[in-house]
């Protein structure tokens, strides 16, 4: 009955939102109608820099990577959650949920890294405008992509190798409507020590230490900001990092009650709200935040539908 030889437990059950028909309808239509949302925001994103060379620069390249990670979430997620609207029996394989548990935990430890390469260009590009060029160069952008990607992937792997050496042999109800760390050290029945050493090391690296970099980045441009001396100069300096110093307090604001405190975050309901704003809300209003008012990239959208008009 085993599917290895370190579990007893071949596949988990997934604790929904509501058992109420009507109001699973409701839900299965919001969450899809979500899903789409944040798929067709991100794919176009991804389109028109590619399309447009004019956006072709270290600020959109990044960007470009943000879409791509928050397609990866909210597919990783969200189309398990809309099955499980719809059939009876809300499970998920054993190897379906390590699956799951890898990609999630890759996915959401890329992005914090790469918030803080995305606040590391701000900062280059406002309080050393004269050598952007040279300190952002394509060379360099790549590397830090490539870092971040195979950091997050990496620190994943780890986190979902030391879940596999744990035994489940008794409940497999995951409180929660994904596999997530927290969630699935709460049902093993041996010692979560290293584990939760892991938990602690990775918290520090991508919550705490990331953070303080990304607000001392921001730090260094509200102080440049400042010193500008028209007031139109500091509002068009502002408006480039604006929207992603929302992008990362919301985002900072909800890992922190999952991962950093996961008595609260990983606590029935509170955990799936929680859960729902940076698997779901944020890769939908990312694409909002980061493209309503900038001019160059409604450019570039025209250009993506132009595209689609010659196909």
């Amino acid at each position: 009955m085993a599917l290895t030889n370190q579990t007893l437990v071949t596949e988990f059950v997934l604790k929904g939102f509501s058992e109420t028909p009507q109001l699973r309808i409701f839900l299965f239509s919001t969450f899809l109608f979500l899903y789409i949302t944040a798929l067709t925001g991100n794919i176009l994103i991804v389109m028109a820099i590619s399309l447009d060379s004019g956006l072709h620069t270290a600020m959109y390249f990044f960007l470009a990577n943000l879409a791509i990670l928050d397609i990866g979430c909210t597919t990783t997620v969200l189309p398990k959650l809309l099955e499980n609207f719809i059939v009876e029996k809300k499970s998920i394989s054993y190897d379906g949920c390590m699956t799951q548990l890898y990609f999630l935990t890759c996915l959401l430890g890329t992005e914090l890294l790469l918030f803080t390469a995305m606040a590391y260009d701000r900062y280059v590009a406002i309080c050393h405008p004269l050598h952007y060029s040279t300190m952002m160069s394509r060379m360099v952008c790549m590397f830090l992509v490539s870092s971040v990607w195979a950091i997050g992937a990496l620190s994943s792997l780890l986190h979902t190798g030391l879940m596999l050496r744990l035994t489940f042999c008794g409940p497999n109800e995951i409180k929660h409507f994904l596999c997530e760390i927290p969630s699935l050290l709460l049902l093993s029945c041996s010692s979560t020590y290293v584990n939760n050493i892991m938990i602690v090391v990775a918290d520090m690296y991508f919550g705490v230490i990331n953070f303080v970099l990304t607000m001392v980045s921001y730090g260094f441009i509200i102080s440049s900001i400042l010193k500008i001396r028209t007031t139109e100069g500091k509002k068009k300096a502002f408006s480039t990092c604006s929207s992603h110093l929302l992008v990362v307090s919301m985002y900072y604001t909800t890992i922190v009650c999952t991962y950093i405190f996961p008595g609260s975050g990983s606590s029935m309901d509170n955990g799936k709200v929680v859960a729902l704003l940076y698997t779901t809300v944020g890769p939908t209003l990312n694409p909002l935040i980061y493209t309503l008012r900038n001019k160059d990239f409604k450019t570039g959208l025209k250009k993506v539908f132009s595209f689609f008009k010659r196909c």
